[in-house]
């Protein structure tokens, strides 16, 4: 379902309803109003002149759908986290808001780049259209930029032959609301400065030889390496499909209890955290 679209439709929609009353049907109510007003018919008159329900809607709503859409469009878009691929950094059930202007002004729906600001850099979480479906938004690590050659080897990261250190290796038990299972190892990786955790398990990897990101593209993977569906396995994201930047998550849902009351299940210590 394209959210965009469907908000699109309505804000048309609303629109329409509203200016063809305010040039057009609002003219023909007054003239009608009058001329039963001059005919002495009062009460019929001024019930003439009332609004349209519809119209009322419209009109209400047209302002707070523009409002939002554009917001939605060109500020900030919220976004929901489905899987475990990017644990530790993002959980289940966390709600996060991406920055939609950092990576250049698209056009809503049609997704067209009217002006360029920035572009991916190393170690940023992005989301963007899943090359295989656009329709569906994917959320990632930015691993490699047009340019590089990126090699993934015995759960080590090299980018243009040098290795990502890692550092600080302890247990981590996957949670049971998770899409993985058992024991993994939680250690601190520096991406080109970036630091931030991953997950890796001893499930072996799968071979790939050194890989270079072509022009206009980048090489994306997920902080859970061995539970991630990403470019090792599909391929490059194109500039066109970047979304925008995940910079804060707004609102975390606990998904591992699903008998708690609601309250009970928000989970208060990672509402305001930013994304890095």
């Amino acid at each position: 379902m394209d959210f965009a679209l469907i908000m699109l439709l309505i804000l048309v929609t609303t629109g329409a309803i509203w200016g063809l009353d305010r040039l057009l049907l609002a003219e023909n109510r007054e003239r009608k109003a009058k001329a039963l007003s001059q005919a002495g018919k009062a009460e019929e008159a001024a019930r003439i002149r009332q609004e349209p329900t519809y119209v009322e809607y419209a009109r209400a709503f047209f302002p707070v759908i523009l409002i939002v859409f554009l917001i939605r469009s060109f500020v900030v878009e919220p976004f929901r986290i489905p899987s475990g691929s990017m644990l530790p950094s993002l959980y289940i059930g966390d709600f996060i808001l991406v920055n939609k202007f950092s990576y250049g002004v698209r056009l809503p729906v049609i997704n067209s780049k009217i002006m360029d600001s920035s572009h991916p850099k190393r170690g940023e979480v992005m989301v963007f259209r899943f090359p295989g479906n656009p329709s569906i938004n994917y959320i990632k690590r930015v691993v490699g930029i047009p340019g590089d050659h990126i090699l993934y080897k015995d759960k080590k990261l090299y980018i243009n032959g040098a290795p990502m250190d890692q550092a600080d290796g302890r247990p981590y038990f996957f949670a049971s609301g998770s899409d993985a299972h058992g024991e993994a190892l939680r250690t601190r990786e520096n991406l080109d400065g970036v630091k931030h955790d991953i997950l890796t398990t001893n499930h072996p990897d799968m071979p790939l030889p050194e890989i270079v990101v072509p022009e206009g593209q980048y090489f994306v993977m997920g902080d859970n390496r061995d539970h991630s569906n990403d470019s090792r396995y599909w391929g490059f994201v194109p500039d066109q499909n970047l979304v925008g930047k995940a910079f804060l998550i707004w609102f975390s849902w606990d998904m591992t209890d699903q008998s708690k009351m609601f309250w009970q299940r928000i989970v208060w210590d990672r509402i305001g955290h930013s994304i890095n």
